[in-house]
């Protein structure tokens, strides 16, 4: 028999018939900066067609990407002031709690996640609480994510997001929504969440550039496979309602692997680096603007992403309807 796979590949039509994969914009996170001095709003240099917003701008934002399709945003907070024990982070009137209320307001059905972290708002640039000995301590730093995604939750968020990687950090948040009354709330773990070198532009973007030491004692090692499953294990017996992979294109086997395990939705975060990088490429002429970002998107669903987190959600969005 003369076998011919590619006569189901001669038209455009025949091709999207037979697509196995695709990407879906309701399944697509924009995430957005939100500052709390209108002066730090602006174009960020290293991460070209992204600002930072002030609040204002961060509500129109929401709406024009609601519009669009896109429902969801995940919010990053750079405050007005830093200190040792990110007391501006669970400040009530805080940046992200005064954005979540107000996109919720002017959006009801957007689906707001608000990223749990202390590097934005630590003078230090760590994510937690750092002991006298300059290192991390897991413990107190649990304590201060859990009094943070209160006021997170109180002001409306759908969603917790804690990127911090502290051990036992989602059986906490869990057990403390639910004691107050916020069992609706979801948290979407970053499980596997590897010390990169993709991060780069985001600690522009974010202002948390560690003032001294790196993150690899609390953050993955990025040669690690099985530990990564454990990581995902916990955080699932502890209650996490979907488990991210981070970043996302250099970790697809790690995607893969967690599909092929774990019956929960897993999310992959398309970071600021694999964005920057590819603009750069685009900027240069070295690569098609549109056919790459479709490949790039579709490439974390194939390896069995349900939640994209991505820099080119808007810019995806609105030519949703034009590919063949």
């Amino acid at each position: 028999m003369n076998v011919r796979p590619r006569r189901l590949r001669r038209t455009p039509v025949v091709r999207s018939m037979i697509r196995e994969n695709h990407v879906r914009v309701d399944a697509l996170v924009m995430p957005m900066f939100v500052v709390a001095r209108k002066s730090d709003a602006g174009p960020i240099s290293s991460m070209p067609g992204i600002s930072r917003f002030t609040l204002d701008q961060a509500v129109a934002e929401a709406q024009e990407l609601h519009s669009l399709g896109v429902r969801s945003v995940l919010l990053f907070g750079i405050p007005d002031r830093k200190d040792a024990i990110a007391s501006s982070n669970y400040d009530p009137d805080g940046i992200v709690q005064r954005t979540i209320g107000a996109i919720k307001t002017a959006v009801p059905q957007a689906y707001v996640i608000a990223d749990l972290c202390n590097c934005e708002y630590t003078d230090h640039g760590h994510c937690g609480i750092v002991d006298e000995h300059g290192d991390v301590d897991n413990d107190k730093t649990v304590e201060l994510l859990v009094r943070t995604a209160l006021t997170y939750a109180q002001a409306g968020v759908d969603c917790i997001a804690p990127s911090d990687m502290m051990d036992g950090r989602v059986e906490a948040l869990r057990h403390a929504l639910d004691a107050h009354g916020f069992t609706g709330v979801t948290i979407m773990a970053y499980s596997a969440k590897y010390a990169s070198a993709f991060y780069g532009p985001f600690r522009e973007a974010a202002d948390s550039t560690p003032r001294f030491g790196d993150r690899r004692s609390y953050q993955m090692d990025p040669p690690n496979a099985r530990e990564a499953m454990r990581e995902m294990t916990l955080d699932i017996e502890e209650g996490a309602d979907v488990i991210m992979v981070k970043p996302a294109l250099p970790y697809l086997d790690i995607v893969r692997m967690a599909r092929d395990t774990f019956d929960v939705p897993i999310a992959v975060y398309n970071v600021s680096g694999e964005y920057s990088m590819v603009q750069a490429a685009i900027e240069r002429g070295w690569l098609e603007r549109e056919r790459t970002i479709d490949e790039l998107l579709v490439s974390f669903v194939r390896a069995g992403a349900d939640v994209i987190i991505t820099y080119f959600a808007k810019e995806y969005a609105k030519r949703a309807d034009t590919r063949t």
